[in-house]
């Protein structure tokens, strides 16, 4: 993620009237427990995203491990497991179990990063997928503005 786009969002995001967008910045302890209960590398963009914002807003809600009070309580691990849990045996289940659910769409579809560092869209009825970002970042740039 390029430092211009790092800067709007840390402008934006410690603006006094969006507290409840920002949360509490990750650790390296919690990014190294979550990566080895998933099983899994978290994307380095997305990575600096929690280690400055921690679950946060950008245009959509970013779940890390401590978010801000209008992102919503799950974390990226619980979100991902509970994920992994629900589509099993679909194709999408096989994807999921390579990559990390940070997001969740207004339907309750899981906003996942596959191994490749795409950004997918998981339906949940079909529980099939599409690829909506070439990566983290790409995402961020399309969907963030200020306010």
């Amino acid at each position: 993620m390029n430092d211009a786009l790092m800067d709007r969002l840390h402008r934006f995001l410690t603006r006094g009237d969006n507290e409840s967008l920002l949360g509490t910045p990750a650790t390296d302890e919690q990014i190294a427990e979550a990566e080895k209960l998933l099983g899994i590398s978290l994307e380095k963009d997305y990575i600096r995203f929690i280690k400055s914002f921690g679950g946060a807003y950008a245009g959509l809600s970013v779940h890390g491990f401590s978010n801000g009070s209008s992102i919503g309580r799950e974390s990226v691990t619980e979100l991902t497991l509970s994920f992994r849990e629900d589509f099993k045996g679909t194709p999408l289940g096989v994807v999921l179990a390579q990559s990390a659910v940070f997001s969740m769409d207004g339907a309750g579809n899981p906003i996942l990063l596959d191994p490749e560092g795409r950004v997918l869209l998981g339906d949940h009825e079909t529980g099939e997928f599409e690829v909506i970002a070439e990566s983290f970042a790409a995402l961020i740039e399309e969907n963030f503005t200020e306010w």
